[in-house]
């Protein structure tokens, strides 16, 4: 299964910081306050790199494969008929 960075449901603000922790596979709480200190140290750029990852990350697919996984199911059937 291929893995894409999305934003997590697992969200304080707009699930940002815990989409890339989830990615990377590090420590949803960690990351947060890592990110919240690199913020604070470096005038608060991270407020804007946040906003920018918000508008380009797309959001968690809920259902996971489940759409896929039907729609190669309903294909398989049509070409069964």
């Amino acid at each position: 299964m291929e893995k894409k960075l999305t934003r997590s449901n697992d969200k304080m603000v707009a699930g940002v910081c815990s989409g890339i922790a989830e990615y990377f596979g590090w420590d949803i709480t960690i990351f947060r306050v890592i990110y919240t200190v690199a913020t604070i140290f470096t005038a608060f750029s991270g407020v804007v790199l946040y906003i920018i990852l918000w508008l380009i990350m797309p959001q968690k697919n809920i259902y996971g494969d489940y759409e896929e996984r039907l729609n190669s199911k309903i294909s398989e059937h049509k070409q069964e008929q």
